[in-house]
């Protein structure tokens, strides 16, 4: 422990050098109320002309508010205190999901991965993603090498979550668990050669799924229109739309015509970089992506910070989850990525991602700030 002494009037105080407080990562912190501050813009535009849009406003300010809340608390939790609870908080998130099929479950967009308290909705599976993150991590954190028994077993937690958003039908949900698995298992120390036939499986498996009876027609044509463009769905012709007329730098604030006329369908949750496109124009939403690179960059750099391999698993999870919610839901509004519904972090309109995304920030601090512990 470093200690160093200063001195106060005739007095000299020990100070902790090694005081969790004193390794906030301010880079990390700043970036993230600089994208939910532009996040919130966004949202007020999006649905401002909307009925009921205050009511979107303050459900938003409130998420924010209890994300927040929910972020400084975890950071200030070492987080290998709360990685010893594993196995609970994986068992809960299961319970969670295996709720929504129950009459307790709502279905939104024809999925039933929800559940219903008047004006509020929750998503377990949004949840559900950190909760997995920290039972693999905690698991292969055990041991030095993935054998073949400990990768099965690494495999069955993040195929049980898995199977149950497909079951709902939530494609991209699962997809992101995919993701997160492939990210944490490179850096845990998987063999290749297992994860060449892991992709090669998980592969067949999604073309297996697209040609099943699991989706409706209209979720497969949601799935694969970025690969015809000619049969573009009109969210995504909307989107596009909005996102080219933005120019350079935009019409300008609450200004975009498509916006204000409410072309864009939910544009306030999966469509909502549409908004930056319109409005600021490339200038502004290459700022909000430079943004959320920033972010991303900055889970990576904890993660090489991280003071054993349990952190390290940690941010490589949160970071793998992170990017692939940027960049499908950016490209989805692009046309070049199918649209899943994946919310944007700290953008997009939403408790559950909202949460969901401060909980994962105040991961990444924890193991920050407790690296010395």
């Amino acid at each position: 422990m470093t200690r160093t002494l200063t001195p106060s009037g005739d007095r000299f105080r020990s100070t902790d050098l090694t005081a969790p407080w004193r390794h906030v990562d301010t880079v990390l912190l700043g970036v993230v109320v600089l994208i939910v501050v532009t996040g919130t813009a966004m949202v007020y535009s999006a649905t401002r002309n909307l009925a009921g849009g205050s009511g979107y406003m303050v459900r938003q300010g409130l998420f924010v508010v209890l994300g927040a809340a929910l972020m400084v608390g975890i950071s200030l939790i070492d987080y290998r205190r709360i990685a010893d609870w594993w196995q609970v908080i994986y068992g809960l998130s299961l319970i969670g999901m295996a709720g929504i099929f129950t009459p307790l479950g709502a279905v939104v967009n024809g999925t039933k991965g929800w559940y219903r308290f008047g004006p509020f909705s929750l998503q377990p599976a949004e949840f559900a993603k950190l909760g997995v993150i920290l039972a693999v991590a905690a698991y292969l954190s055990q041991s030095d090498r993935v054998d073949l028994r400990r990768l099965a077993v690494a495999l069955g937690l993040f195929g049980v979550p898995t199977v149950m958003t497909l079951l709902q039908p939530d494609l991209g949900s699962a997809l992101v668990f995919i993701v997160i698995a492939l990210g944490m298992l490179v850096v845990g120390g998987v063999q290749m050669r297992h994860l060449l036939v892991l992709v090669a499986l998980g592969l067949v498996a999604v073309l297996g799924i697209l040609n099943s009876g699991t989706l409706d027609q209209y979720q497969k044509d949601r799935l694969t229109s970025f690969v015809t463009p000619d049969g573009q769905s009109y969210n995504v012709s909307q989107a596009q739309q909005a996102i080219g007329s933005g120019g350079l730098t935009g019409y300008g604030f609450t200004k975009g015509p498509q916006t204000r006329g409410g072309y864009v369908p939910e544009q306030e949750t999966d469509f909502i970089f549409t908004v930056a496109g319109e409005e600021l124009g490339f200038v502004g939403a290459g700022a909000l992506v430079v943004l959320l690179g920033l972010m991303v960059w900055r889970v990576w750099r904890n993660a090489q910070l991280a003071g054993d391999t349990l952190g390290t698993l940690i941010c490589v999870g949160i970071m793998s989850m992170m990017l692939f919610h940027i960049f499908e839901n950016i490209g989805m509004t692009l046309g070049i990525m199918p649209v899943t519904g994946i919310p944007l972090p700290f953008v997009s309109y939403g408790g559950s991602s909202m949460m969901t995304s401060f909980a994962a920030v105040g991961l990444v601090q924890s193991v920050h700030m407790h690296r010395y512990a």
